[in-house]
């Protein structure tokens, strides 16, 4: 399980080194003890910047992880820059390894996801380079990103593969459709629902690994609930959701809608998590591990022209 702690509230940014990629510019940068990839388009004088925040798990800039490696951030940067908008990602706290600038990491909790994205937004909108700053959540990104536009203006937020329910209770779901034998799945969704419930479950079931001292840190993620904040958000918004995706319902790309009725919405019939067109099951699970393959180019064309538009509503 990913575990990670608070960021400075002063930023230090450190120049890192610089690369030059077709039409683009991609510049390594570190604010506080985030390292991140800033991409800006070329010949473009403060561009629209967003920045992209990766799903769950030990995730880096490229939105790569330990099991799964479909650079889902690192096409989007790349269509983006290609559109004339600027880019800002980063390593998730826990990415190659957990930093012991980070603190201990059963003392994590999932706000402090919430305040590196925050930092990171404060970055862009202070640093007087970009003409406006939206924020780029996929999937859990997505829960981190409505929050942080809680505590920070930005001016579009983007919401792709989205859960509308709290992760804990994502989580049960998932699990339920998976032919796991009942001697193993039940203990696993009480253990779920007790840890949702603030109680530390000793020993933890087999199905759930999870030890006693991290499990705090879990409860911190599987409560936080996406409906009311984005509620309360009066910005312009994306919601954008895909017919293959095996981890995130429809149900909960129109629960998001409903929430957010003023929001733009796309719904893509062959789009999976990762956000490529997939033919079937095998199809879907090989795109985890596939960063040669496009992103959907619908979902592209419809976040290039939100971000871009004078008027997204």
């Amino acid at each position: 399980m990913r575990v990670y702690a608070l960021i400075g509230a002063l930023a230090i940014i450190f120049l890192c080194g610089t690369t030059i990629i077709a039409r683009a510019e991609e510049t390594a940068i570190r604010v506080g003890n985030i390292d991140a990839v800033l991409t800006t388009p070329a010949n473009v004088e403060r561009p629209v910047v967003a920045l992209l925040i990766a799903g769950s798990g030990t995730t880096d800039h490229d939105g790569n992880g330990p099991q799964a490696r479909p650079g889902t951030l690192k096409k989007l940067a790349g269509q983006l820059a290609a559109r004339d908008i600027a880019t800002l990602r980063y390593d998730k706290r826990g990415a190659g390894g957990w930093k012991a600038e980070f603190g201990k990491p059963e003392d994590f909790r999932f706000k402090d996801f919430v305040g590196d994205a925050t930092a990171l937004l404060d970055y862009l909108r202070n640093s007087g380079k970009f003409a406006r700053v939206a924020v780029v959540g996929h999937s859990e990104g997505g829960l981190v990103a409505i929050l942080a536009a809680r505590r920070v203006p930005v001016d579009r937020l983007v919401l792709l593969a989205t859960a509308a329910r709290k992760q804990g209770d994502l989580l049960k779901a998932q699990l339920e459709r998976k032919q796991i034998p009942a001697e193993v799945l039940e203990p696993v969704l009480k253990a779920i629902d007790d840890i949702m419930a603030g109680q530390i479950v000793d020993p933890p079931p087999r199905g759930l690994p999870i030890a006693p001292s991290m499990q705090p840190s879990l409860a911190s993620a599987f409560t936080e609930d996406p409906i009311d904040p984005l509620k309360l958000i009066d910005r312009p918004i994306l919601i954008v959701g895909g017919g293959r995706d095996r981890q995130v319902a429809r149900l909960d790309f129109v629960a998001l809608s409903t929430a957010a009725p003023l929001a733009k919405t796309l719904w893509l019939p062959d789009m999976n998590h990762v956000l490529v067109d997939v033919a079937d099951g095998d199809d879907d699970l090989a795109a985890y591990n596939q960063p040669e393959r496009t992103l959907d180019t619908d979902m592209i064309d419809a976040v290039a022209t939100f971000i871009l538009g004078s008027n997204a509503r």
